[in-house]
């Protein structure tokens, strides 16, 4: 985790660089997104298990031994950075695509650790299969971990490259990708789901984010598109 966030810093501060931004901005940044990610990742850990922990509430703080929700940290995280980019009145959505470009690395990174540390593993597998490496679980934390390296490319990319004030596009963007394999992913989980119906909420908070980045996408170059140019 921690070599998550000095991989995201060390991004912001080359992304900053190459488009002209404040030195000191990527630090800032990383340290409130990181007090806003591992609160938001553990609340919603805690909540999860709400029963274990009222009747062992002494665990609530206790990190070190594991516990954390991305979908969780995704908003604490996301309400960290509203309240960083209000006190420096900073664009939201200009921000939000500078943000979110570093955010699929740290996942892999994160991912990688929890291959190593044993948790959120993939269920047992039941024949012989070349994508599990001869392993008996599938490592879904490395499917994971090299589908959100794949994303880190698409949308660092993208944010180098795009033409116009498209602010908000590369959030959109990542909302239309990353949820994409999380879904599929949680088909092959191992450890236990919260389930509404015959999904688990995972699944559930993939599919809107889904439909919440392809709307935001349909918006954003509408909007772009009936902009008068100037002559």
């Amino acid at each position: 985790m921690a070599l998550a966030f000095m991989a995201g810093l060390l991004h912001w501060q080359w992304l900053g660089r190459r488009t002209g931004r404040d030195t000191a901005l990527a630090s800032d940044l990383a340290f409130w997104l990181m007090i806003g990610g591992i609160l938001g990742a553990r609340i919603a850990y805690v909540l999860s298990n709400f029963n274990y922990f009222m009747a062992a509430p002494q665990e609530i703080i206790r990190v070190d031994q594991g516990g954390l929700i991305f979908y969780g940290g995704l908003i604490g995280g996301v309400l960290a950075f509203l309240l960083f980019v209000k006190s420096r009145h900073l664009n939201v959505s200009d921000m939000a695509d500078f943000a979110i470009t570093a955010l699929p690395l740290g996942h892999a990174l994160g991912r990688i650790g929890c291959f190593l540390n044993g948790c959120c593993g993939g269920c047992e597998v039941q024949t012989p299969s070349f994508l599990t490496g001869g392993l008996t679980h599938y490592p879904v934390q490395l499917y994971e971990a090299a589908f959100n390296l794949g994303v880190y490319g698409l949308l660092t990319w993208y944010f180098l490259t795009r033409r116009g004030t498209k602010y908000g596009s590369v959030a959109a963007l990542y909302l239309m990708t990353y949820p994409i394999c999380r879904f599929l992913l949680e088909f092959i989980r191992g450890d236990e789901r919260m389930r509404v119906g015959g999904l688990d909420v995972a699944q559930i908070v993939s599919l809107c984010l889904i439909l919440v980045g392809v709307a935001l996408w349909i918006f954003i170059h509408r909007r772009h598109e009936n902009t008068p140019r100037n002559p």
